[in-house]
């Protein structure tokens, strides 16, 4: 005969009273102020990919798609994004502490429903940045073939699809789920883009693990940056309590035609000039000018013999 092992009532009750604790769970605890839900990772994973399947006809979703049946198939899929977005929108909105802020005191679906609206207005201008980054990672490797092999393999590609979809809802001020988006393509290619960030077009990413672009970063048109770059802050200022101020312009502006290499920090409010270079690994913490090229210096070479010199 088995007997049953039991855990100590006692330690079980002691438990539930320390995280049942008012002082214990008042950071990580929500409460939606419309016991509204919070959104769903798993819904917004499906918006995206019905709005990749929409913004590169025939690479996703419906790869059978054939042009006199995509206004049918589009009219569909934007139908049901539409109607996804909006619930999941009205539950970011009910996320936030002061809803005030956004809804201006309507109902949350109401505000939700004019957003959705502003950012399906948006698509056929993500679409043509988009391809600008399609073409760019096409120009910019030797390695790929086709654009369509940009589509399918290019982490650059998967993480900028997020991003600029995730860009267009920050900028309509919805909270949470722009991050939400860009997380989930920093999960999937190791490139973390904030959504507040401003890049322009023809950006592509080269290789792109380990990218991290912050939010108030500026990128111009033609840029391109390898792995393991860093467009990031030198400092965060604080306020009187201490407390790091928010909303403040803390990144690089990296203007056109810029190439940074592999492993190199940019830091701080900063220009890169139109046209610049910057090496691998390079740590750079100041503006530089148009046309700049900034390296590390050369590595030396030293011969010992039989120990001598060491």
């Amino acid at each position: 005969m088995h007997t049953q092992a039991t855990v100590d009532q006692d330690v079980i009750t002691r438990v539930v009273e320390e995280l049942c604790a008012p002082q214990s769970y008042r950071v990580v605890a929500h409460r939606s102020n419309h016991d509204i839900p919070m959104p769903s990772v798993q819904v917004l994973e499906e918006i995206v990919e019905t709005l990749r399947s929409v913004l590169f006809p025939g690479y996703f979703g419906l790869s059978e798609l054939r042009v006199e049946t995509m206004p049918y198939y589009v009219g569909s899929a934007l139908d049901h994004v539409a109607r996804q977005l909006t619930e999941q929108i009205r539950r970011g909105i009910g996320f936030l502490e002061d809803s005030e802020t956004i809804n201006d005191g309507r109902p949350p679906v109401e505000c939700a429903r004019e957003i959705t609206t502003r950012f399906l207005e948006t698509l056929p201008m993500i679409r043509h940045l988009l391809s600008t980054d399609v073409r760019a990672a096409f120009d910019g490797d030797p390695a790929t073939h086709s654009h369509g092999e940009t589509i399918f393999c290019y982490p650059s590609i998967r993480a900028l699809t997020n991003f600029r979809i995730a860009h267009e809802l920050y900028r309509l001020q919805v909270p949470l789920i722009p991050r939400i988006i860009t997380e989930m393509a920093h999960s999937a290619t190791g490139i973390d883009i904030h959504p507040g960030a401003c890049i322009g077009e023809f950006f592509f990413m080269d290789h792109g693990t380990g990218i991290v672009i912050g939010e108030t970063t500026i990128i111009g048109n033609h840029v391109r940056v390898y792995q393991g770059v860093t467009l990031g802050a030198k400092s965060f200022p604080l306020d009187e309590h201490g407390n790091p101020i928010k909303g403040m312009a803390r990144h690089p502006i990296v203007e056109d035609d810029v190439i940074i290499y592999s492993g190199a920090t940019v830091l701080g409010r900063i220009v890169i000039g139109k046209g610049s270079e910057i090496g691998g690994n390079v740590w750079l913490t100041h503006s530089i000018g148009p046309g700049s090229r900034i390296v590390q210096g050369s590595p030396e070479q030293s011969a010992f013999s039989d120990g001598e010199g060491i």
